[in-house]
């Protein structure tokens, strides 16, 4: 069995602001900054053998300080970024509701083959974050390996892990710094991935989850 402990970056001024992010490289604000200290000195025994990163910076700040207390390096991934969100990046939920409305409401309905225009589907990301997260885990047979990474590619871990549907609305947290704990059952790529335990955030004062459903 390998364990993945799946981390979402420290919090950002956009994410505070619910502005879409996806590709646009926001570093943390102060408060996910102690966010980010809080997960490392949670994570200080925890067994941790190898840590990788999306390379975007609000989770390379979030990794380095992890990475820090537990004295290890950090892979950083370009596979692990947030999904692409195209012509909504760096608008506000409310502002792409308004300005693109047809466009929203299609996003709103989680249709899995639709891709805001420059953006990614539902189903490119999934089939990203399970190759991603598969070489992982087969380069790791046995380890405990920290991820640390983005909301929308939680969100498809934590179906990865539970079968619930790409198409079905979220009605679980996804928040800033938590720690998010995933098995890897089996050998090679025969293998699946389970649930152990999800939104871990004794660590933290308070966490921000500001994502759609």
């Amino acid at each position: 069995m390998t364990r993945l402990c799946l981390v979402r970056h420290g919090e950002t001024d956009w994410n505070a602001q619910r502005r879409i992010q996806g590709h646009i490289d926001i570093p943390l604000n102060p408060g996910g900054i102690e966010q980010a200290a809080a997960a490392a000195r949670g994570l200080a025994g925890r067994g941790i053998q190898a840590i990788y990163s999306s390379d975007l910076t609000r989770a390379r700040q979030t990794a380095a300080a992890i990475a820090q207390e537990l004295g290890l390096d950090v892979r950083c991934d370009a596979q692990l970024r947030e999904r692409r969100f195209g012509i909504f990046e760096g608008l506000t939920y409310d502002d792409a509701r308004r300005e693109h409305a047809a466009l929203y409401a299609r996003f709103e309905t989680r249709d899995t083959a639709f891709a805001v225009p420059g953006g990614e589907s539902l189903l490119e990301l999934a089939a990203r974050v399970e190759a991603t997260l598969g070489r992982i885990v087969q380069q790791h047979p046995g380890q405990t390996v920290l991820v640390v990474t983005h909301g929308g590619v939680l969100d498809i871990a934590y179906r990865l892990a539970t079968g619930r549907p790409l198409a079905m609305p979220r009605d679980f947290l996804i928040g800033n710094a938590t720690y998010n704990w995933v098995d890897w059952h089996g050998e090679g790529a025969a293998g699946r991935f389970v649930l152990r335990t999800w939104g871990e955030s004794v660590h933290l004062d308070e966490t921000l989850d500001e994502l759609p459903g």
